[in-house]
């Protein structure tokens, strides 16, 4: 696959987006490959965390390509919206972390892979908006959903009303990203951040994912009972009574069997 690459190191799996020359922007054959290779790392055993990112410095993804989408008719903008949207919902509903490392624009298409992801970590020359508006379209793959969830319905509206674009520095301070970090930092960061997650017990990290995502679709009773059953599943682990008793015997964990 060459629209989008994937390595292997040390439990992380990187996903990297590259069509550099078009600022990554996404098409139907970068889809599919997205699509494939998150399913695929999902399930690889060796995988704990995956990190998404785009190739060169200057783009994330710089949206969905505006050539390809330009002559769709309604019916198959309907379609490539479906399609966008069941591709960013599978990298949500991973049952693995996925954190999106963002270095450079991250716009329409871009913006909303970043919102779909679990964390989010930018590099200081990104930038963020949610142009579609003024291509006389709406954002297409969960930008009216996602970003009202994430930074509440006036500011998700005005950003997606204006078109407006943000940079890194104003992504964090309105929550769309968590950490901001020099270019050259950024995958080192992102890659430090994967490597604090995978030293932790994965069916409890996983278990906490599942609960979070599905606690923010529902009601806090609701909510709350997912995480009892999280929790008293994980009573059913080896981790659990690990990580407990060496705990009781004041000595330190030496790693976990993730099972």
């Amino acid at each position: 696959m060459s629209n989008v690459l994937f390595e292997v190191k040390d439990h992380v799996g990187i996903i990297t987006i590259n069509r550099p020359k078009a600022l990554n922007a996404l098409n139907q054959d970068v889809m599919k490959e997205l699509d494939e290779i998150v399913k695929a790392a999902d399930a690889n055993d060796d995988v704990y965390v995956m990190i998404i990112t785009g190739a060169g410095e200057k783009s994330f993804v710089a949206g969905a390509d505006i050539g390809f989408m330009s002559n769709m008719t309604s019916a198959e903008g309907k379609a490539w919206g479906l399609e966008g949207n069941r591709v960013f919902l599978d990298i949500e509903n991973a049952a693995k972390p996925v954190i999106a490392a963002i270095n450079g624009f991250a716009l329409g298409g871009g913006c909303e892979l970043a919102m779909a992801c679990d964390i989010r970590v930018a590099s200081d020359n990104a930038r963020f908006a949610q142009p579609e508006v003024g291509l006389g379209i709406t954002p297409g793959f969960g930008g009216t959903q996602r970003m009202p969830r994430l930074l509440g319905r006036s500011k998700a509206m005005e950003l997606i009303l204006t078109t407006r674009q943000i940079k890194a520095a104003e992504a964090k301070e309105i929550g769309l990203v968590s950490q901001v970090v020099p270019q050259e930092e950024l995958m080192d960061t992102a890659m430090k951040l994967a490597q604090d997650i995978c030293k932790n017990a994965q069916v409890a990290v996983r278990q906490a994912k599942s609960c979070i995502n599905r606690g923010l679709q529902t009601d806090i009773v609701t909510g709350t009972a997912f995480e009892a059953e999280a929790f008293g599943l994980c009573f059913s682990t080896e981790d659990q009574k690990d990580a407990m008793l060496a705990f009781v015997e004041k000595r330190k964990m030496d790693g976990f069997k993730n099972r």
